[in-house]
């Protein structure tokens, strides 16, 4: 995103333009930073046999996921509906990795009918896979009893999370593989979302590396995602360069301690895609309380909901008046909660009513997460590349609302 003309512009762009042409409120992913990502990604990781598997939970738009396998990526799902995406984006069965959890047996019928490699995540799993599919191929997702993440919400791993085989169970594991003849062809660790402190990744390693070492005829070692991103100004960037390297260089050393060389998994969704996106939206109103301004908009926490679910913090300029005198506001939506805030205390330039506001750093967890609330329709999604904005999805409708109901 650049400055032009005082104006914020996507992908040479104007923000301003976008919602002339699309309406408001709009999300906006910038192409190019998409694929810089993915490319700065991959080659921080100078390891030979690499498989970076884009986690589509961050964001699941079909042009997105297209637009990534066109540059190599493979696909972590959590559910069978990503995975659906995934086949309809193009993905081949053999590039997807199934790693979802409370999995039902109709989701795992699914699963072995397209030939998606599932990561097992509970003992109980285990022994259901076992009777449905003896003498195949799985992998075993383990909790490396460390966790970190941007939020207490965000962390996958440690004794509070739920996800995750727990490595004082590798015992019943064992007999479980034999009743059944199952291959463990991986193992998988995940610590949590969203973090910029290498250490607790580095030391969840150590735990999945030694897990690993319990297993003869692995093919992959999975070590997730998480990878964060700067929100605010003041968090310095996660050292992606010297994670890559130091992770290379110990598995590497794992590998000649195993026997064999064996594929290296990792699974980024908020690093690839985060930075792309910007919600653009409407101030309609500016009303002051006491020492207080805010400026509602015409969208909400049912677009947008990171800041009253953990409260996360994203930067928030005047699309059309980027430099000019600075106030601080509070800047709001249209939803009936007393919690739905963009940003509070946040110094802006100088809005007036139907000025157009740009919430930065959406492109992942974003419209993914969006809802219905109070009734109301979704906004669309635009993708600019080379300069050319394109409609990735339809702006929802009154008579959306409607579809799937029945009159009784």
């Amino acid at each position: 995103m650049t400055i032009h003309s005082n104006q914020l512009h996507i992908n040479g762009i104007a923000a301003e333009t976008l919602v002339a042409e699309f309406g408001s409120p709009l999300y906006v992913y910038d192409a190019e930073c998409i694929r810089q990502r993915f490319r700065q990604f991959h080659s921080a990781f100078p390891y030979l046999n690499l498989d970076v598997h884009y986690a589509c939970k961050a964001n699941s738009n079909l042009a997105i996921l297209r637009l990534l396998r066109e540059e190599g990526a493979y696909i972590d799902a959590v559910s069978t509906g990503e995975v659906f995406m995934a086949l309809e984006a193009g993905f081949p069965a053999h590039a997807i990795l199934f790693t979802g959890n409370n999995v039902t047996d109709e989701e795992m019928h699914f699963l072995l009918e397209h030939r998606i490699l599932i990561n097992i995540d509970s003992v109980s799993q285990l022994k259901r896979y076992g009777q449905m599919a003896p003498d195949t191929d799985m992998a075993l997702r383990i909790n490396p009893n460390v966790g970190s993440g941007h939020h207490d919400h965000c962390v996958t791993g440690g004794p509070d999370s739920k996800f995750g085989i727990s490595h004082e169970s590798l015992d019943e594991v064992h007999n479980i593989l034999t009743q059944y003849q199952l291959r463990v062809t991986g193992v998988h660790a995940h610590v949590g979302s969203g973090f910029l402190d290498v250490a607790p990744f580095l030391e969840a390693t150590e735990t999945l590396l030694t897990v690993a070492g319990h297993f003869k005829a692995l093919q992959f070692v999975d070590f997730g995602g998480g990878f964060g991103i700067p929100y605010a100004p003041a968090e310095v960037p996660l050292d992606i360069n010297t994670l890559g390297q130091r992770l290379t260089d110990r598995f590497t050393e794992f590998c000649n301690e195993y026997g064999k060389g064996l594929r290296l998994k990792l699974e980024p969704g908020r690093y690839i895609v985060g930075e792309s996106g910007v919600l653009l939206m409407r101030c309609n109103a500016v009303k002051s309380n006491g020492d207080r301004t805010f400026v509602g908009t015409d969208s909400g926490f049912h677009h947008l909901i990171r800041h009253p679910l953990y409260n996360a913090h994203h930067e928030i300029v005047n699309a059309g008046n980027i430099q000019d005198q600075v106030f601080v506001y509070d800047v709001c939506g249209n939803i009936c909660e007393s919690t739905d805030f963009f940003a509070r205390n946040r110094s802006i330039s100088y809005i007036r009513e139907g000025d157009i506001l740009a919430v930065k750093d959406v492109g992942a967890y974003g419209f993914c997460m969006s809802s219905n609330y109070n009734t109301r329709p979704r906004p669309a999604e635009v993708l600019v590349d080379y300069g050319r904005a394109r409609l990735i999805r339809v702006r929802e409708t009154m008579e959306d609302l409607l579809r799937g109901q029945r009159e009784f």
